[in-house]
């Protein structure tokens, strides 16, 4: 967990799994930019860490990311349209059918 976001087994063996051939340093970033469909919009990467970052076990979230999605839960789905990371936002207000952008 990092500090509000919960992370379901499937999310976190996806993590693991993708890290597991990255170079040591690199980690899962977890980040929120504004843009997409419906204001702010989820990225997922893997990344190096910056001294504002939160970093957690093998994720890192920047400060402001982390307040957009506090009390969120990240998930992974296997779906016949692909497999994807998803976020349940609650303090998102709406969010656009693919998931990946949200208002709040």
């Amino acid at each position: 967990m990092i500090k509000d976001l919960i992370l379901t087994s499937s999310a976190e063996k996806k993590i693991v799994n993708l890290l597991k051939n990255q170079k040591k340093d690199n980690l899962f970033r977890i980040e929120v930019k504004g843009g997409g469909c419906s204001g702010f919009k989820y990225i997922f990467k893997i990344d190096k860490p910056v001294p504002e970052d939160i970093v957690i076990n093998q994720i890192i979230i920047d400060r402001n990311s982390l307040e957009l999605i506090k009390g969120s839960t990240l998930d992974y789905k296997k779906e016949l349209i692909g497999d994807s990371f998803i976020i349940k936002n609650p303090k998102a207000k709406s969010s656009c059918g693919c998931g990946l952008s949200f208002s709040v």
